[in-house]
């Protein structure tokens, strides 16, 4: 499929804003690849803040740290992959997700997004419906899996409604649980489209979770001016501004630098547009492990 918008490319992003290497964000070269396959992402503690300004919702079922990514697992296992991503506090189930066929957990939600090829112009380069963000053409995406709390008939639902476009590139896990501080993800390793390796590129969205979504927001709720009891504040409310808690960012290897560097990305959106343009949205970088 090709792209769907021409857009600036990230290392004019990078040179304006961070300082980055030629080649994009994911040039850093640094998360890991383990002997046996694992590739290992990690994130400062802290960030859970979007561009530096989004305050967590009013209702205390959102505890502060309960978006905060800490580490991303990739872990091939024959016929299947798991992705065990580790928050910063305790994943709780406030909403009683069993009840609606959820997988256990409540409130977060995470979109993984992969580049199998590195090759321009092969992927995409628009976010999931309300997420708001975009990418490098450079850095589009081949793949993204759905780490969500919602059970597998309403992801279908919502994918085929609203993103019918890229529903050849959904993933939609086989099982999704939540143990301890982790949400953890099966898929069958064909969906992919092979084992995954270190040459591939990575980036987490992380959300919040929305069952009564506006529009054609894939689940995925908003963030407001102000906070609210189900909202996160310290946005707009024009949809220009990225419907994201925290992303992990080249080297991926968890130092304070890289918060600096989310603050930067993230902030990079056009505040002035009331009806905005794909053109209008953040730049969100991938994570290379073996740049």
């Amino acid at each position: 499929m090709t792209n769907r918008v021409g857009m600036l490319t990230l290392t004019t992003l990078c040179a304006a804003a961070l300082g980055c290497k030629s080649g994009g964000a994911g040039g850093g070269g640094a998360a890991e690849e383990a002997a046996d396959g694992r590739i290992t992402l990690m994130d400062p503690s802290g960030d859970d803040n979007g561009p530096g300004t989004y305050i967590y919702p009013t209702k205390t079922d959102y505890t502060p740290g309960s978006f905060d990514m800490r580490k991303l697992e990739i872990i091939p296992k024959g016929d299947v992959v798991e992705f065990h991503l580790t928050v910063n506090r305790r994943i709780d189930d406030p909403w009683d997700s069993k009840a609606w066929n959820g997988n256990g957990f409540s409130l977060q939600m995470a979109f993984v997004h992969i580049d199998t090829d590195h090759a321009p112009g092969s992927g995409e380069v628009v976010g999931l419906p309300g997420t708001n963000v975009r990418f490098d053409e450079k850095e589009a995406w081949d793949k993204v899996v759905i780490l969500s709390p919602q059970g597998t008939a309403r992801l279908n639902t919502e994918v085929q409604s609203k993103a019918a476009y890229v529903a050849q590139r959904v993933v939609i896990p086989k099982q999704t649980r939540a143990t301890g501080k982790k949400i953890i993800a099966v898929v069958d390793t064909k969906e992919l489209g092979g084992t995954p390796s270190a040459t591939w590129g990575y980036q987490v969205l992380m959300q919040a979770n929305e069952g009564y979504p506006e529009g054609n927001d894939l689940l995925t709720r908003k963030v407001n001016e102000y906070e609210g009891e189900h909202r996160f504040g310290g946005g707009t409310d024009y949809d220009n501004d990225p419907h994201v808690i925290d992303i992990f960012m080249a080297p991926a290897k968890g130092d304070s630098a890289e918060k600096d560097a989310q603050h930067a990305v993230l902030a990079k959106y056009n505040k002035d547009a009331t009806e905005p343009k794909a053109q209008d949205l953040a730049v969100v970088p991938l994570v290379y492990p073996g740049s």
